[in-house]
């Protein structure tokens, strides 16, 4: 299992536009991919679900991958949370 913590800089935090980014990532992958936020944990490929957390800004996000693509998944998600200037 692959894990990887953000810190959420994203003046709107995880909203709709890049929920739907993260989750055409996550869903490019055949390992189960999770995000945590307070406590609660989320399928990363359910929009619903990730917008249900309300992640704001200044959020600490933990995603963790479990399969056999965790650690490309991962790393495509990192790139996308910082190309799009979500996270850091």
């Amino acid at each position: 299992m692959e894990k990887k913590e953000f810190h959420v800089i994203a003046e709107t935090g995880i909203h709709a536009r890049p929920a739907t980014l993260l989750v055409q990532a996550a869903s490019k992958f055949n390992s189960d991919i999770t995000l945590e936020y307070q406590g609660k944990s989320v399928n990363l490929k359910s929009i619903m679900g990730v917008m249900s957390l309300g992640v704001g800004q200044n959020a600490d996000v933990v995603i963790s991958a479990d399969g056999a693509d965790e650690a490309e998944a991962i790393a495509a998600i990192t790139e996308t949370m910082t190309k799009e200037g979500l996270a850091e």
